[in-house]
């Protein structure tokens, strides 16, 4: 082998070698590099629980006052309906009041 071939072949294994660790990386390290965006990503799931457990609370009060907005409706209506009748009542007896002669 020629002392060329032989510092090529080193330097081609050197080189090969340098590749191949310089890539590895150890448990301990990626851990480390985990280990923020792990806690941002637990950070961020806690409040997304929380706002989802507000928006679940805050559609069940607003089932609950759209259902009183609708009875309250119905009341109404009930209501109107009664005073209707009442004031045509009214209108009849002053009708009949202004049709008696006087006296």
């Amino acid at each position: 082998m020629s002392a060329f071939a032989s510092k090529s072949a080193l330097a081609l294994t050197t080189l090969a070698g340098a590749l191949c660790l310089g890539g590895c990386a150890t448990k301990s390290y990626v851990r480390e590099q985990i280990a923020p965006v792990s806690q941002r990503v637990s950070t961020l799931e806690a409040k997304l629980q929380e706002t989802d457990g507000t928006a679940k609370s805050a559609l069940a009060e607003a089932q609950a006052a759209s259902g009183q907005a609708q009875n309250n409706g119905q009341r109404l209506d009930q209501v109107s309906g009664r005073v209707d009748g009442i004031d045509q009542r009214l209108t009849v007896q002053e009708q009949k009041r202004a049709k008696r002669p006087r006296h």
